[in-house]
């Protein structure tokens, strides 16, 4: 959910604004993250209605999926 809000984030219009995790669906973890991996997350938009935004989410250690979901956040003052 982090990446999603830092991307969303970064857009002009945003600037100021806070972003606030409100769920996540079809979570999977595949996967054993340990200490010392690199985890590489990506997140790719789904939708976007007024301040609600869905992106599908998903998180690799040495190109491996290690996870994967849909996650729903807000854009706020």
């Amino acid at each position: 959910a982090q990446t999603a809000g830092v991307l969303e984030l970064s857009k002009p219009e945003n600037k100021g604004k806070l972003v606030f995790y409100a769920g996540m669906d079809k979570v999977k973890f595949k996967k054993q993250v340990v200490p010392g991996d690199q985890l590489v997350m990506t997140a790719t938009f789904v939708k976007r209605r007024g301040t609600i935004a869905v992106v599908e989410a998903k998180a690799e250690v040495d190109g491996k999926l290690a996870a994967s979901g849909t996650l729903t956040f807000a854009i706020g003052n």
